[in-house]
């Protein structure tokens, strides 16, 4: 059309030039570049800097948010956007093309921040990824922020700096950086005092957000500080080697705490691999799953279980740890979670997991809302899927929770037969602690917990019997509320205090609910 209209009007229309906008579908993933990258600017010799993030694809509230890492390049001197590259999922195309238009204008960092973006949690968050790109390049440029890049972390001797994983213990235990401290950014303020001011103190946190938290109270404190970018997964992605392909599918790889990979000799041959599906699962359901199809499994048999629960991969890895049995690798594909898990031999179990004295769980039900009643078996069955003895004591109104559906006549004098007028007749009857609505409430929560997938109420209670779990009634409770055994499920014990204290005193947890 230019050299049309050239052609018939004269020179007038001059070609505005190409920044080299390119997307590919790489498998399940979506890769995308815009403008200049890093090295063709250290090719040029034209300084730059960079900021890298992990966003979701949308609302993380909303089902299906998928993860992009996003890293854009930038001028030092006034923040001119030189470039973006994204992988991910979803969402990657629009992204780019929006980064492609800030270039071809010549903006600059500050103008992602002010970009309009149409808002809804199915496509977005309200802070999209590409606004949030643009604040981290902001706070590098006017010194909110002292970024480290992996590279320098990479090739430093950490000797001379104090390196702070600012994780939660949890995440901490599952891996990080040789030589990191962890102090959790929660407890930051109150432990400044281990960390030395004479040296400077590197930052990280998993994708650098509360790795920028924790480098604005050090600064204030008077520390030398920097955050590092990406976070531990820009680090992971970029030192860990990369493994060959074409490796035999019947294969379990190890997986360390530092790398994604092991070289061929260290790949251990299993005997079967058992794939469980636990899409849709909601926690403790997949977990749940792991333990009674390891029940079924031989020594050295590997089990691969598919779910989209985002907490399952560390939780597989915390139930191996306490169980004995060996964790061998997580990876996601296309936002499912792929774990597998090697059954350990009597023996191996026996030296990685030895007997302690006190590993019972015991848990007071008093009360018979349903969100509560919810929350007791939901972390009894969490317990008992460890391998280890729960008891859960009933008492007073939480007896409603354990009443037969379909309940016998039994004979009752004038108070038992009030109270069974007044209270719930069992667990379908159960309502919530807040916004119940005249059971409308309770009704709703159950109707939403069926549509995602999360067990029932009953289907809880039915697992934690399956799995073991002591149930006993309070004797004096049963009594005062005019309640006869032959109303509760058969699987129901009946006991006093001392019954309880017994197991009280035998456990390393006790929760009153």
């Amino acid at each position: 059309r230019i050299v049309a209209d050239n052609m018939v009007f004269g020179n007038k229309v001059k070609y505005e030039g190409a920044v080299g906008t390119a997307i590919a579908k790489v498998f399940d993933q979506t890769v995308a570049s815009t403008g200049l990258p890093a090295k063709r600017l250290i090719q040029f010799g034209i300084p730059y800097l960079s900021a890298t993030i992990h966003s979701g694809s949308h609302a993380g509230y909303y089902p299906g948010a998928l993860q992009m890492a996003i890293k854009i390049t930038f001028s030092p001197d006034g923040g001119k956007l030189y470039g973006a590259q994204i992988v991910g999922y979803d969402g990657v195309d629009k992204r780019i093309d929006e980064y492609a238009m800030v270039i071809k204008r010549g903006g600059t960092v500050y103008d992602l921040m002010e970009l309009e973006h149409a808002y809804a949690p199915p496509f977005s968050s309200a802070k999209d990824p590409v606004a949030v790109s643009g604040y981290v390049a902001g706070n590098i440029l006017n010194g909110k922020m002292n970024p480290l890049y992996w590279r320098d972390l990479k090739t430093a001797d950490l000797n001379r700096v104090t390196l702070v994983d600012v994780r939660t213990p949890d995440e901490y235990a599952l891996g990080g950086i040789d030589g990191a401290v962890n102090v959790p950014l929660d407890e930051l303020r109150e432990r400044l005092a281990e960390l030395p001011l004479d040296k400077s103190v590197w930052v990280y946190c998993g994708v650098g957000l509360r790795g920028y938290l924790a480098s604005n109270i050090l600064k204030e404190n008077g520390y030398d500080v920097r955050n590092l970018i990406g976070g531990l997964k820009t680090y992971k992605a970029a030192v860990t080697p990369v493994c060959i392909p074409g490796a035999p599918e019947d294969v379990c790889v190890r997986k360390s705490s530092n790398t994604c990979c092991v070289s061929q000799e260290e790949k251990v041959p299993v005997a079967r691999i058992v794939r469980i599906d636990a899409c849709g699962i909601q926690c403790p359901g997949p977990i749940l799953k792991l333990k009674t199809s390891m029940e079924q499994l031989q020594s050295g048999e590997c089990l691969e279980i598919r779910a989209t629960d985002a907490g399952f991969p560390r939780d597989a890895e915390a139930w191996c740890r306490m169980t004995g049995n060996r964790f061998v690798s997580a990876q996601t594909e296309n936002g499912t979670y792929i774990v597998r898990v090697e059954k350990a031999t009597p023996c191996a179990m026996e030296v990685s997991h030895p007997v302690s004295t006190a590993k019972s769980k015991t848990f007071i039900l008093f009360s018979d809302d349903l969100d509560k009643v919810l929350a007791t078996f939901v972390l009894a069955n969490g317990a008992a899927a460890t391998g280890e003895k729960v008891t859960i004591f009933f008492t007073f109104w939480g007896l409603n929770a354990i009443k037969k559906t379909e309940k016998p006549k039994v004979r009752k004098d004038w108070f038992g037969k009030m109270f069974g007028v007044m209270l719930p007749s069992d667990s379908m009857k159960l309502k919530l602690s807040k916004m119940n609505m005249g059971g409308m409430g309770a009704r709703m929560m159950r109707h939403i917990m069926k549509r995602k997938g999360i067990d029932s109420l009953e289907s809880l209670r039915r697992q934690a019997i399956e799995n073991g779990v002591e149930f006993i009634a309070c004797q004096m409770s049963m009594d005062v509320m005019g309640v006869k055994k032959e109303e509760l499920l058969d699987h129901v014990t009946i006991g006093g205090v001392a019954t309880y204290m017994g197991r009280a005193e035998e456990a390393n947890v006790n929760l009153f609910i």
